[in-house]
């Protein structure tokens, strides 16, 4: 009987196996750029954010563009498994919920300080 054998473990990438090496790679890089990113699908939620941020961003009188990041091999990479997440220079300030402007704009603050 094998009951208590161990089952070999597989490794397998977070987004199914689909990354390959330059994928994973392209995404490791992306995390070490400045700016700042909206990580999700493309949903409700994260448009909100975009939003919310888009707002922020006025208020502080900045002029930087955000990425909105739709890959989920990249949204991984950043150690991510629930979106809508803000990331500011590359760093993941929140995740998992809808800020409002005035979260995001003391977000921005902490880090750009």
């Amino acid at each position: 009987m094998g009951l208590f054998n161990k089952k070999k473990e597989e490794k397998s990438c977070c987004c199914g196996s689909g990354c390959t090496p330059e994928k994973m790679a392209q995404a490791e890089a992306a995390k070490t750029t400045a700016g700042i990113k909206v990580l999700g699908a493309g949903c409700a939620k994260c448009h909100a954010l975009e939003d919310a941020t888009k707002a922020a961003l006025a208020e502080l009188n900045m002029d930087t563009t955000i990425d909105h990041v739709t890959d989920f091999s990249q949204i991984a990479a950043y150690g991510v498994m629930t979106t809508p997440a803000l990331v500011v220079d590359g760093k993941v300030m929140s995740y998992g919920k809808v800020l409002k402007k005035d979260e995001v704009k003391a977000l921005i603050q902490k880090v750009r300080g």
